[in-house]
Order: structure tokens, then sequence, then C-alpha cells
């Protein structure tokens, strides 16, 4: 049975909008993205045509719907959507094991754990926020393909909704507890997989990443990413400690649970992608990138 919690705001929904485009988020589009009806039909058609005319990927679909997603993450410039397109294509290729016959509700021992959820609800942007706390990973139990399968999943889930393509989302990485024994785990290779997901290869732009309870440890870890990271990312990076009124100058704290002294209680993983699963629509999406659609039945 789902976990039953109460929250007294009343915007809590454990579901995707898949169609509703609200009026001041369609103002963002048209001011930071420059997503007119006008621009959209081009954009979409030179970003089909280059598809067949350079051949360099063959994207899972090329309807409009699916295009737009890499043009909005690109704010409507083609020629970045199209590479943006083709790096996808390429992390895919080179990590079917993050996709193909990957039960997302298999992965709910994650959430169990406590290690990595996304809020049923947005903040006062319209934002959703993802939340990982590494430090209650245990590497000797499971290994870090996990949380990138369970990542995804969540990433390709927010990336049905239309105003998570426009708005972006929002990341909190909790750091308390964090062990050499992780440091040790976050080798090249996996901070150049992070740096994919995050920059390069997913459309899904990081309007915020918020770091909290750091520790020295965090900063071995970070000398390995930072010279991975352009300017942009260094500059919606925004380092906390243990001053939880510094994260609410960016999150209100009625947007927060109250481990960041907010005032929502803990959501369960797994309750999120179980009340996903009922809904048809979501699953013809998820079937299509390879998740196994007995998830959804």
């Amino acid at each position: 049975m789902p976990t039953v919690v109460k929250d007294d705001v009343g915007d809590v929904e454990a579901n995707l909008d898949l169609h509703t485009v609200p009026d001041d988020v369609m103002k963002y589009a048209r001011e930071k993205l420059h997503e007119t009806p006008e621009n959209k039909v081009r954009a979409i058609q030179e970003l089909r045509d280059m598809v067949y005319e350079r051949g360099d990927v063959t994207p899972i679909r090329m309807d409009d719907a699916y295009l737009l997603r890499f043009l909005r993450s690109r704010s409507f410039k083609v020629e970045s959507a199209y590479r943006l397109l083709v790096n996808y294509g390429i992390f895919r290729e080179n990590n079917p094991h993050f996709y193909e016959n990957v039960n997302p509700l298999d992965l709910g021992f994650l959430g169990d754990a406590d290690v990595v959820g996304v809020l049923p609800y947005r903040e006062q942007n319209g934002r959703r926020i993802m939340i990982y706390k590494l430090g209650k990973w245990k590497p000797s139990d499971y290994h870090i393909d996990e949380l990138f399968k369970a990542s995804l999943a969540i990433l390709e889930l927010g990336m049905l909704e239309p105003r998570a393509q426009i708005l972006g989302g929002v990341v909190i990485w909790d750091l308390a507890g964090l062990t050499l024994n992780h440091a040790w785990q976050i080798t090249p290779t996996v901070a150049s997989k992070v740096i994919e997901l995050m920059v390069t290869s997913f459309p899904m732009k990081t309007a915020a990443i918020h770091i909290v309870n750091e520790s020295r440890i965090f900063d071995m870890i970070f000398r390995v990413f930072k010279p991975l990271l352009g300017k942009r990312y260094r500059e919606i990076m925004f380092f906390h400690g243990h001053d939880m009124e510094s994260l609410h100058n960016h999150i209100d704290p009625k947007y927060l649970p109250e481990i960041y002294g907010g005032i929502r209680p803990d959501y369960c993983y797994k309750d999120w992608f179980r009340t996903l699963s009922r809904n048809p629509e979501i699953v013809r999406e998820m079937k299509e990138l390879g998740y196994i659609h007995e998830v959804y039945e």
C-alpha cells in the first residue's frame, strides 16, 4: 500500500501534467527561450531536416513533440539542439543497460533507503526538485549504476511535462554522511557520465544545483568534477553547508522537507513510480524508451 503522509499545503500530486502549459510558463518560454508559434514550426522543421540530411543519429521518434524537447532545452538554437539530440543518442547507445529491461519499481530500494527521490510538487517557480542523499548510499550493497538508472528514469519521466522542458529542474545534493568510501567510487568515468546527464547529453535544463551538508570529503570529489563544468554550471551551483537559511534564499521553505528547514513531510520515491505506472500515456512513452512494460500494468 502507498505510504500515507500528511501535507497541509494541498498541492501534492504524484502524477505528471503531460499537456498543460500555464500562461506564466508560456510567457517565460517566449521571453527566455524565444518560443513563439512561428519559431516553433520553423525550428522543428529545421531540426528534422538536419537529422535526415546529416544522418548522425536515428532518433527514437521524429514527431514534433519529441523534437520540441531538444529545442526547448537549447533555447531554440537549432544547431545546439541537433548536437544535443546526437549526444543523447550516443549516450543511449553507450549505456543500453541504463534503459533496456529496467524496471523502475525494482529500484524502489533506493527510495526506501532515502538515497534519491523527486518531490511530488513544484517549488515557487514551478520547477520540480530532485534530492540526492549520497551519504545514505551503501556502495557495498549496490553499484553506482543503480543510481544512474534511477536518475534516468526520473529524468525521462520529468521530461514528459512541457513545463519541465521549458523551466528545467532543481537538484539538491545532500552530502551528510559522505565518507571516503563514497569518494573512491566517484571515478573519472563516473564523473564523465554525470556531466553527460547534467550538461551535454540529456534534454533537461538544470536551473539550480544546491549542495548542502558538504564536508572536506566533498572537496575531494568536486575536484574531479570542477574541470568538466562550464561557466554556466559553476554559476548555478550554490554551496550552503549546514546553513538552511541560505538554501531558503533560493527555495521557499514552504516547498522543502522538514529536514531542510521546510514544512513538508518526506515522500516515497516508489509510490511516485507506482502511481505513474497507472497512466496509459506514460506507459506508452516509457515503453518506447526500453523500460519493461510490466512495470506499468
